[in-house]
Parts: structure tokens; C-alpha cells; sequence
């Protein structure tokens, strides 16, 4: 079986030689010492069963390059800018032409620039608190208290309804940590939330999430709750400190490399085709977290476009209607995604949105 399976980033080094990783040599990667806790970093693409599959190698913590951008005359206005104006004048009417609540943060990764809409208000974070919860688990491995191949059992304290598939599942079934965290980020598996915090503890994250940056999303029993209605512990969190996490883990800062460039792969799987993912281009990739409960209405992510990748989260509260609002969020992503593609026709209006 082979331990290791994806395809890395391009931003990642040379190949180094063919690697084939076979189960039991998965805690010398992955355990206290490991290659993930000392140092070296190594992704695999293909693995046991693709022949030819390559190794790449970087140090561990070494930031992902943005992608190279043509060098401006000095003194010369880039003329993308006028376009990212008058996309996000755009965005910002479409968001205040709605009667619920709307967050929108956007940042081009390779051009620094950043913009936002209500990007600090606070709303119930639904699913999207299982972004930062993946990335407690991967700190857990980091330390050398859990491995991507530990096996969690199931139990009928941990099986929980709503989203995925795993709450069909016999008690007693046990499943990798690493096929728990494609659970929880491709199917927003709940059973599989539930397994990984009954695993490190929402009293380690609730202590961890400060070292993410995170001041306003947090993590409270009560606020994973399936209810419809308002709970007293909401898990809150606001649309900039989600486009932070996703920045740190696209620029391999969060855990180290290693870890941040597994996540973003995971992030990569998600199967959903409604929100931000819904009128992508065909060509170009998306690495994301959907959320919908208690009449919110969120994804959070990182567009990867020819012309440059950037971070997008729109947040939405007290909808009326769940399908009106996703397909709400799917607009907005058209409206970038017209501007990557150099096919805007965009002409900027003044608003009150915050751009850096």
C-alpha cells in the first residue's frame, strides 16, 4: 500500500529519484522524529502503484513561491490593478444589494494586494471550523503524538448525523487518521470531525487556535451542534482570519511544509461543484471548504488561475433560502474568475469596501 499519494505543487523542488514509501515505513516519516518533525520534507507523486512517480524535497517551513510575476517599468502602473478595482467595486454591489448578511475577503497571492467587505464581522463558522480543526490534527502529528496512519475506532459516542457517509458505518470499524481527514474535508464528514476531536481534544485546540492567529473563530462543544436554532457556545469566526489560515497553508507556514502542502492537496478534493467551485473554468483548480448551518452560507478558498492564484472567502448569514444563497456565492466567484481570465470589461465604481 503506498503511504504516500499525491501530486504536489508545482511551486515544490527538482525531482530527486523514483520513492516508493511501503506501510511500515510510515512512522519514520511521520513519528517523533520523523521527516515531518525534523526537517526534510518529501511528496511523492504516483507512489508504489504508478511507475515513475517522482520524489520532490524542500526544507521544511520553506515558504511556496508565488507564481513570478513580468516585471513592471519602474514607475508604471500595473494595469491589472485598475481591473482588480473594478472587480471588486463589483463584488462589493452585488453584496449590498442583499437583504442577509455578506463577508467577502479577497487577496491576490502573488500581487499583495487585498480587499474586503465586512471581512471582521463575526458569524456562526459551520463547517469551515473543520479547516482549522485538520490543521490541530496535522500540529498533533507534528509533535509526535498522533501518525497520518494511526487508526481510530468507532463508537456510538463519536457517530454523528448530518454531512457524510461515515455514520452508516458498524461500531468497532476503524479508519486512518489520513482517511479521516479526507472524510472531513471532501464529504464534511461529521462522524469523522468527531472521531479527530475525541483523538486531540478540543481543549488542545481551543489552546492551539491563538498560535494559528486566530483571535475571533472558536471552537466550542456546543457549537458543533446540528441544531437549527441559535446555541449559546456559537463557534464563530470572520472571513479574514479563514483567508489567513488558507494563505499560511498556500505559503507552506502553517505546521511546516510538509503538512501545509498535504493540506492544500486535501483541500484540493473536495468533490462539491455548487459555490465557488460552480462556474470555474475548465482548466484551472480550487482548493476549498464549504459550510451551511444554522442559516449561513460559506466557502472559503484558494482559486488557482492562469493569471495569478488568490484567496476568496464569502461568508453569508440569516438567509432565507439555502439554494438561493449558493448560487449567490457562485456569482461572485464568476465575477473573479472573469478578471483572472482577462475578459472582465469591468470599470470600477467607488464603494466602501477595503482595499490594501
Amino acid at each position: 500500500m503506498s503511504v504516500l499519494s499525491w501530486t504536489p505543487s508545482p511551486r515544490l523542488g527538482l525531482p530527486l529519484a523514483a520513492l516508493a514509501v511501503a506501510g511500515p515505513a510510515a512512522y519514520a516519516l511521520l513519528g517523533p522524529g520523523g521527516l515531518l518533525s525534523t526537517g526534510a520534507e518529501i511528496l511523492v507523486q504516483g507512489g508504489p502503484a504508478a511507475p515513475g512517480g517522482e520524489v520532490f524535497m524542500r526544507e521544511a517551513g520553506t515558504p511556496a513561491e508565488p507564481p513570478a510575476e513580468a516585471p513592471a517599468e519602474p514607475g508604471a502602473p500595473d494595469p491589472f490593478r485598475a481591473s482588480f478595482d473594478a472587480m471588486t467595486a463589483e463584488l462589493e454591489r452585488a453584496a449590498a444589494s442583499r437583504r442577509w448578511r455578506t463577508a467577502l475577503y479577497v487577496k491576490d497571492l502573488q500581487r499583495g494586494w487585498e480587499w474586503s467587505y465586512h471581512s471582521d464581522d463575526l458569524f456562526p463558522a459551520a463547517s469551515l471550523i473543520k479547516l482549522p480543526i485538520m490543521i490541530g490534527v496535522f500540529e498533533k502529528i507534528q509533535r509526535g503524538q498522533l501518525s497520518l496512519y494511526s487508526k481510530l475506532k468507532l463508537r456510538r459516542t463519536t457517530r454523528m448525523g448530518g454531512s457524510g457517509s461515515l455514520k452508516w458505518s458498524r461500531d468497532g470499524t476503524s479508519y486512518t487518521v489520513r482517511y479521516l481527514l479526507e472524510k472531513l474535508i471532501k464529504e464534511s464528514d461529521n462522524t469523522a470531525m468527531m472521531l479527530l476531536l475525541d483523538e486531540v481534544g478540543i481543549g488542545f485546540l481551543q489552546q492551539y487556535f491563538p498560535q494559528m492567529g486566530l483571535v475571533y473563530t472558536e471552537i466550542n462543544p456546543d457549537g458543533l451542534r446540528l441544531s437549527s436554532d441559535q446555541v449559546r457556545g456559537e463557534n464563530y469566526t470572520t472571513a479574514r482570519e479563514m483567508g489567513v489560515l488558507l494563505e499560511r497553508i498556500y505559503r507552506g507556514e502553517l505546521v511546516n511544509g510538509f503538512a501545509s502542502e498535504l493540506m492544500l492537496d486535501i483541500l484540493k478534493r473536495k468533490r462539491a461543484r455548487s459555490r465557488l467551485a460552480k462556474h470555474l473554468p475548465p482548466g484551472w483548480q480550487i482548493a476549498h471548504k464549504t459550510g451551511l448551518l444554522r442559516r449561513s452560507c460559506h466557502d472559503a478558498s484558494i482559486v488557482f488561475s492562469p493569471n495569478g492564484d488568490y484567496v476568496m472567502v464569502v461568508l453569508t448569514g440569516r438567509v432565507d433560502n439555502y439554494p438561493t444563497a449558493k448560487d449567490f456565492i457562485a456569482r461572485l466567484g464568476k465575477v473573479t474568475y472573469k478578471h483572472y481570465r482577462g475578459d472582465s470589461g469591468l470599470t470600477a465604481k467607488s464603494g466602501g469596501g477595503v482595499a490594501r
